[in-house]
This record gives C-alpha cells, structure tokens and sequence, in this order.
C-alpha cells in the first residue's frame, strides 16, 4: 500500500481517507471534484487510468480535455454526506454508463436515471446542505444548489441563463441494506463549468434555410458518451439527424426525412485512408431520391468537418445493409450545395477624409496591398463634397449602402458604374442618427434608427425597395445601437442599449412569411444573450463557422475581443493586445485578417498567427462585404 506515500501531497490525504472508508467532507460549498486518472478499489491499490499522471483537479483549475476521470465507488456505511459527495463527483466522470454514479443510487433510481436528458451548467461549484428540519437518522434529504450558468437540452443546445438564476434540487436518502443510497437523483447532469468544458466540445450542425448553409451549435462530449457508447463523431451525426436546435428550428430545414438515424447499433463511424467518411444509415434515411440525398450528404460533411478540423473529403451514405451506397458526396460537390458567400476580393473602411476605400486581398496569402488603398469606384468616387460616415457593401461587391458622416441620410450606390450620386436618400433620420448598415446574402439591406420618433429596426428589400420597419420582440425598453445580419438571413446580432447607455449583445431569429406574399411581415423573433458573460459590449462582427468576434468587458475587466458562438457560449480564443477599439470585422473566409478601428492608430489589422499592424492611421469604420 505504497500508492498513498509516492502520491503528491495533495492526493495523499484522499487515498487515506478513502482506505479509512470515508469520503473528502466539506463544510459550505462544495466545489464538485473529481480525481483526475484515479480509481480506487476499496481495501486495495490504486486502480490505474490507461495513461496521464496522477493529479487532482479542481473545478477551478483550468480546462484539460486529455484529463480522464473516474468515480469513486461508496464505502461501506458511508455517510450521507459521503454518499452526496461522492455521488455529485462520480457525475463528472467517463465511467461508461456512469456506473460508479448509479452506486450511490437505489436500484430503481438507477434505472430510471436520465443523466444525458439534460445538463445543467454552474458558474463555480455545487453546493450543498442538510435540509432544514430533516436528521441524518430519519432517511435525510440533501439540498444541492449553485448559480446557474446554461443548460444543455435534450437537442444538445446551449441555453445561456438570464437573471442570475439559481440551481436548487433535493436529493432524498434512503438505507438499503443498511446503507445510504440516494432515491431521488438530479433530472439530468450538474456540472460546473471547467467541468463542463473538459467534459463537452462545441460543433456546428449544419441545416438549410432556402439554398443556403445555417450553422447550429450544440455541445457533444470530448469522448465517448458514457451513456450511448457512442463517439464524438457519431454523437454528432446522430444529432444533426435529429434536427435542429429548437430556437433555430422555425427558419431552417433538413434534408433528412422524418425518423431518420444511424442503422441501429451503429458505435462508430469509419474513415478509409482517402478520407472518406462512410455513415449507415436507418430505411427512412437511405429510401429517398438522389438530389435529397446529396443535400443530406452535404449536411454531415459540413458537419463532420466542424468537429474533426480534418480535411473531410467524401462522404458516403449507406443503406442499412451497411455495404450497399446510396449516395456520395465530395468536398467541392458540397460546396456548390451549399451556396457558401463568395470570397472577399476587397475589405474596406472610411479613411480620414470621410471617403469610402477599398484594399485588395491577394487571393492566395493573407498580405494585403497596403500601399494601394482606392477609393470604392461608382458615384462614391466622383461625388465632390460627400462625406461617408459608415458603409456596407454587399457579397458581390456590386452595391455599397452608405451613410452620410451626419448620421442622417441613407443612399445605396453602384460600385460598378460611374454616375452621379442619387438624389433622394432611400432612409432619413429626422432628429437622431442610423447605425452603420449590414447586408444579408440574400440582398437585403438592414439598418437601424436612433430617432426617438421613429427608432426601430429597419430593412430594405434587395436593397432598392421601400424601408419597411421590422417588429422585434424581446427588446424591453431597449434600442438598437448596432447590428449585424448573419450571410445565411436567419440571424442577426443587435447591439441593445438600456437605460444608463450600457449595451449588451443580442441575437434575434429572422422569420420571414415564405410563400405567403406579403414581405413586410418580417420580424425579429426570440432574442438572446450572445454575451453573457460581458458586463458591455462595445463592437461586433460576424465571424467564421457561424461565431461572433466580440469587443467588449467582463464585470471589473479590461476591454477584449472574443469569440463567441451563435448559442452564447464562449470559445476559448481571444485576440491579443485588443484594447481601445471601437469597430470590429471579420471575414467568413477564415485565411481573411481581422480588421479593427483603434482609437490610437486608426485602422489595424490581424493576420492569423501574427500581430496588430497599421493599415491607416486616422481611418475608421471597418468592414468586409456583408
């Protein structure tokens, strides 16, 4: 029994503890544990991981995806606390089924357990306590509690929480044979959110809306779903058969019937050494006409790809005798379904003399030409005396929405032939002032208005139509100070100031009355938190694979910009040195520098792997077409 001596000193005192047949006690909160690449065997040595050190990790410490966790099973006679304590870790381990968990439960709460129904995410530990009134000797009940973070549904989808809300659930102790079980476990999963992150990765799922790609980001685990047995990959693919996220479900749709899913007992998806994924699927999925089947195809490529960052180049739908094809999809057959935006040949932004430019972007590297700035061609070019205060310009690169340095005059302009300015401005704010406008791939423009008469957010159709003024729920009391329209035209980020002018960051869900004749009844439904966990934002832009790049700070923090995903959750990447920015743009083309308005240097820009260098001193507003 040498484990415990050769142990670090923080380990020792568990092992001991545990041969003592007692569990780690906690007064307060406990900041639900677990011991990373340690098994015991009661009485026994220590039960070895299949690779990793031995260490403890703490819900505090920083985020280790390779770290593999393993419960601890009860100890004879435990305690009740014991058996929560040692229940509440045991969640947050990889034992398949989660095994060790079910021990702490009586036989019928075991099978009747539905930890992947759910998870419940919380910003630091779960705490824990007696419940008032109730004696360890007369079967005690246990309050488990914590500040609510997300929730993860049945879908996979994140749901940031809104308010502060409390976690609040009661776990009811019974002896079993002279030992204490629990009889009433938790709904779903409860974990804080290091665990959490070790635990669970982001990826997009991939829908349609019209020809058009939509991502959908959901959380599957890192490894092998203790519950399925299923892996990463066929997690994944089994959820985007499934369906969309509820939230997005009104706007998109899939190429995948009804009932469809993976040929039953499908564990595991295989690749050949072409790189080509091959995915058996159910009667439903594999019995439809060929066209269908490519879409579906093209669907889990997109998806696959997401996941894995590989360099997915077919894939293959089965029939369910997992021998016969029904389809095949390639990477550039894929794309031509997918109907991606163009890429960028120019970014652009506002130089010092108010004049609307463009730089062109070497097709092949992210250097671009930062000598050669030009002036946006068309009637931007020639017309003397117009100052531009913020543009837009659509994915072709055709049309520019700009609007006047005042503020209070929108005009949409070729970039392709010379002429004369137009002489009516297609939106005009009497006494406030139009945010800088956004494209959607579709051609439609959106912009908003800050007049208190007529605030609101607004949109052209294709750009040339009449402004017609677009119902927005959610709002309460706020208004639009900024936007974003998402390529695809499902989505748009609003940046949403309230009384003491701090802005948060929004997303709205873009519904359109398809097929019913009258376009005007387009509305902004179901807005989120896309930043929860900034105190203010300050500038945004669309980013690839569906994310959003964020400038903004957390409660008592520094300014920094963010990725985060469409869902709220953050991703780990944030930009270097982002300090005193006031715009942000980012490209869907992700071999695009991101390009910034520092109030320091004007406009600057960021290729991948390297630092912030000047572009413009003086220059502002920054965008990429879109």
């Amino acid at each position: 029994m040498e484990d415990a001596e050769r142990a670090p000193a923080g380990v020792r005192g568990r092992l001991r503890g545990e041969r003592a047949g007692t569990a780690r006690r906690h007064r307060g909160a406990l900041v639900a544990p677990a011991l990373a690449a340690v098994g015991l065997l009661i009485g026994g040595c220590a039960s070895m991981p299949d690779r990793g050190e031995i260490r403890r990790v703490e819900a505090s410490q920083g985020v280790d995806s390779q770290v593999r966790v393993f419960g601890v099973p009860p100890a004879d006679k435990a305690s009740p606390a014991d058996i929560v304590d040692g229940f509440l870790e045991a969640m947050t381990s990889d034992d398949p089924q989660l095994a060790t968990a079910r021990k702490y439960l009586t036989q019928d709460a075991a099978d009747n357990w539905r930890p992947g129904s759910a998870v419940t995410v919380l910003s630091a530990g779960l705490g824990r306590v007696p419940a008032p009134g109730d004696k360890e000797s007369e079967e005690p009940r246990w309050k488990i509690y914590g500040k609510k973070l997300a929730t993860v549904d049945e879908r996979s989808a994140y749901q940031p929480e809104t308010g502060g809300g409390r976690y609040e659930e009661y776990l009811q102790l019974v002896q079993v044979n002279k030992q204490w079980r629990i009889a009433t476990p938790p709904s779903g999963l409860v974990l804080s959110e290091s665990d959490f992150q070790r635990i669970y990765k982001p990826v997009n799922k991939y829908y349609f809306a019209g020809n058009s790609l939509v991502t959908d980001p959901v959380y599957v685990r890192q490894r092998t779903d203790p519950d399925s047995r299923r892996d990463p990959t066929t997690q994944t693919v089994q959820s985007l058969l499934a369906g969309p996220s509820k939230w997005l479900g009104p706007v998109v749709s899939t190429a995948f019937p009804t009932g469809s899913e993976l040929r039953e007992g499908t564990k595991s998806l295989s690749y050949d050494g072409q790189n080509t994924l091959r995915v058996p699927l159910n009667p439903i999925a594999a019995n439809v006409a060929q066209p269908q089947c490519q879409k579906m195809a093209t669907q889990i490529l997109y998806t696959v790809r997401d996941l894995t960052s590989s360099k997915l180049d077919r894939v293959e739908l089965l029939r369910p005798d997992g021998k016969a094809s029904a389809c095949w999809v390639t990477g550039s057959a894929a794309a031509g379904i997918a109907n991606r935006p163009p890429a960028p040949e120019h970014q652009y932004y506002v130089d010092k003399d108010d004049r609307l430019v463009r730089l062109m972007l070497d097709a092949n590297s992210e250097e671009q030409q930062q000598d050669k700035p030009e002036p946006a061609p068309g009637p931007l070019a020639t017309a003397a005396g117009f100052k531009v205060g913020s543009a837009a310009v659509t994915y072709d690169e055709k049309r520019a929405a700009v609007v006047s340095r005042d503020g209070h005059n929108l005009f949409v302009v070729t970039l392709t032939t010379a002429g004369p300015m137009p002489q009516q401005p297609l939106l005009s704010s009497k006494s406030g002032k139009l945010t800088a406008p956004s494209w959607d791939a579709r051609g439609d423009l959106w912009i908003a208005d800050l007049d208190p008469q007529s605030q609101g957010l607004w949109r052209v159709p294709g750009g040339t139509g009449t402004p017609q003024k677009v119902d927005v729920t959610g709002l309460d009391g706020g208004r639009i100070s900024g936007l974003k329209a998402s390529s695809d035209g499902v989505r748009i980020a609003l940046l949403v100031e309230k009384e003491g002018g701090r802005k948060n960051l929004f997303i709205g869900r873009i519904e359109r009355p398809e097929g019913k004749g009258d376009s005007s009844r387009v509305s902004v439904r179901e807005l989120r938190p896309a930043a929860p966990q900034m105190a203010e934002v300050t500038a945004m832009s669309w980013a690839p694979h569906g994310r959003l790049l964020v400038v903004g700070r957390e409660s008592g923090g520094v300014d920094q910009a963010r990725y985060m995903l469409a869902d709220g959750s953050m991703v780990a990447a944030s930009l270097p040195g982002a300090t005193g920015l006031s715009a942000i743009a980012a490209s869907e083309d992700e071999s695009k520098p991101v390009v910034a308005a520092s109030s320091e240097d004007g406009i600057v820009w960021l290729p991948s792997g390297a630092q912030w260098r000047t572009v413009a001193a003086g220059a502002r507003a920054p965008v990429y077409p879109g």
